[in-house]
């Protein structure tokens, strides 16, 4: 009498998924060709302020004179196994879209995705940490959707609110302006050395959300001029994309670039994520220029997929000394000319 095929026994989240966190992010020519498609097939609103062409962190609709709504979604396979950094991290990711702009975090709806072999405990727990995390950026969790998947996603969408005067953009660096960074990059790398060290450093980053980041923004005497937050194309992908919307040159410095704690020295031992050298079109548009002194360890850096990553701000030089007091790092500066990057 043949027996019955026993079920794979569930040995953790991070398992069950060939490429985990914004890794896992489709390629910039992919994403652009979906874009393009939707945006050609959609009609003209004039209350969208912020659409698909070009396109930015996350969507704006006019509601009034003085609000607008700001829409982002952001989901993704486990970059751990401890269900509540993956619901943090989730929820992290999925926010800093909305302070990119310029917003305030309002709701949320949770985007949930689990084989049938992960135990109910543990999607539970994902999602408790995400509804914990959303609350302390001052929202809530009030719906979502979940599935049977045959690989685990988790995520949100996310809905703010930005006065339709006071949107940040991607576009609008200016030469002359300071390029600011608030947080360490290397968490692609540190989390692919598998080390526990490594982990813990990288989680810790992951969780923190770039609200305060947003807040210090805000209380300078100068909007900045260009913000956007690094994520799955790494600081180059991110950096391109401002330099090709804003029309100019970022000279970044290499020597300045503020990493996490053991990056550096992953890098320098050839760790590597599954996405490396994938920064996409918007690196391969600006056309980076490396000094002969920047290693090849500081290039994978540069192109590291960031899950939760810094928000990178161009902003007026006399506006720096309150940022850096606020946790940013300068790492460069805005030149006319371009698009284009340079590295040095």
């Amino acid at each position: 009498m043949q027996g019955s095929v026993p079920a794979p026994a569930f040995t953790g989240l991070r398992a069950l998924a060939d490429c985990g966190g914004c890794a896992a992010k489709a390629p910039a020519e992919l994403v652009s060709l979906l874009m393009s498609a939707t945006a050609a097939s959609s009609g003209p609103l004039s209350q969208v302020l912020v659409g698909l062409m070009p396109a930015d962190d996350a969507a704006v609709y006019a509601l009034d004179e003085e609000r607008a709504l700001v829409a982002t979604v952001d989901f993704f396979p486990p970059i751990v196994d401890d269900a509540g950094d993956y619901g943090a991290v989730a929820a992290a990711n999925a926010v800093s879209d909305v302070y990119a702009m310029g917003g305030s975090v309002a709701f949320a709806l949770a985007v949930c995705g689990f084989p049938a072999i992960v135990p109910q405990q543990i999607i539970v727990d994902v999602n408790r940490a995400a509804a914990e995390l959303i609350a302390g950026c001052g929202g809530s969790v009030i719906g979502g959707h979940s599935i049977r998947c045959p690989a685990p996603v988790f995520g949100l969408c996310v809905l703010g609110f930005v006065h339709p005067g006071r949107i940040w953009k991607k576009a609008g660096a200016q030469a002359g302006d300071a390029l600011l960074l608030s947080k360490p990059i290397g968490t692609g790398i540190l989390l692919s050395s598998r080390a526990q060290d490594a982990e813990r450093v990288a989680v810790a980053s992951m969780r923190t959300t770039n609200q305060a980041a947003a807040a210090a923004l805000h209380a300078t005497a100068r909007a900045p001029h260009a913000v956007t937050d690094v994520s799955g194309y790494g600081l180059l992908g991110h950096a391109g994309e401002m330099a090709i919307q804003s029309r100019v040159r970022l000279r970044i410095d290499s020597a300045q670039l503020p990493l996490l704690a053991g990056a550096a020295e992953a890098a320098r031992s050839g760790v590597r994520t599954s996405a490396h050298r994938r920064g996409g079109a918007a690196v391969d548009a600006a056309a980076p220029e490396y000094a002969d002194d920047v290693t090849a360890a500081m290039r994978a850096l540069l192109l590291d997929p960031q899950t939760s990553g810094g928000l990178l701000a161009a902003v007026d030089p006399r506006d720096v000394p309150q940022l850096e007091a606020c946790g940013f790092t300068r790492i460069g500066e805005v030149l006319a000319g371009g698009p284009g990057i340079t590295v040095r």
